[in-house]
């Protein structure tokens, strides 16, 4: 596109429920067009976190509320939360918070525990899509480690509308949020036959996306990446990118 209109078309890929409700009013405060795409559907598999931890990591507030609707209790354990949204979640559905990082990344989280931990046991409770660094970060710094698959995440039927418009030249920016949402749009791509022209649309469009990890998820599969905030936050995420959107009439 040689030309940025007035309202950015947006391609937003949360799941399909208030996350993706409140990124489209998030966008449409900003003055950008939202293209809801969701990319991300949850098979719970009804387990529940160990009870022997001395500390317990949530990583997403679809693990909070799953375990909450199954009951989990905190008998002593220390609750850690991977970042604000996740520890927001667990206040709503009445667990205390013990420890949230300054970085609200995986890395952050074990940087953050890593001199306390040695010989604790640690149980992480997250999806079957979880990055390693928190596994291995744990296992480094001394601890026991146990994962818990709280859920499965799985591409929604239908997804892909967002693919067919970048390969048409018309969409003017991405925000991807985790690893897996960038396989699911390319996997959605590849589905309709239109996966080069999608990655060839998205070199015009700015390309916004969560954490190191899911840069790099995006640079191994050929997008060039354009905007990775600080803060591992949606706002965050579509505030930057829409800067950069914006930068480039200037």
């Amino acid at each position: 596109m040689s030309e940025t209109p007035e309202t950015p078309a947006v391609a937003v890929f949360r799941p399909d429920d208030e996350r993706i409700a409140d990124a489209i009013c998030l966008l449409e405060d900003l003055d950008a067009d939202p293209v809801a795409d969701p990319m991300l559907a949850v098979e719970p598999t009804d387990a529940t976190p160990r009870t022997d931890a001395d500390y317990v990591v949530f990583t997403s507030k679809t693990g909070v509320e799953l375990v909450s609707e199954a009951g989990w209790e905190v008998s002593g354990e220390t609750v850690c939360a991977i970042g604000p949204a996740t520890a927001d979640a667990l206040r709503r559905e009445g667990y205390a918070v013990d420890i949230v990082p300054e970085e609200f990344t995986s890395s952050g989280l074990v940087a953050t525990l890593a001199t306390e931990i040695d010989g604790a046991r640690v149980e992480v409770a997250r999806s079957d899509h979880g990055s390693p660094v928190l596994l291995d970060g744990f296992e480094d710094a001394g601890a026991y480690v146990h994962e818990t698959i709280l859920y499965r995440l799985v591409r929604p039927d239908g997804s892909g509308e967002s693919a067919a418009l970048a390969a048409t030249g018309d969409l003017d920016a991405v925000c991807f949020t985790s690893s897996l949402t960038v396989e699911h749009f390319l996997e959605a791509a590849a589905e309709r036959g239109i996966r080069a022209e999608a990655l060839e649309g998205l070199t015009e469009a700015t390309v916004g996306v969560i954490g190191a990890p899911t840069a790099e998820t995006a640079a191994a599969r050929g997008l060039d990446v354009d905007v990775v905030p600080d803060e591992a936050t949606f706002e965050t995420l579509a505030r930057e990118t829409l800067e950069a959107v914006r930068r480039v009439d200037e």
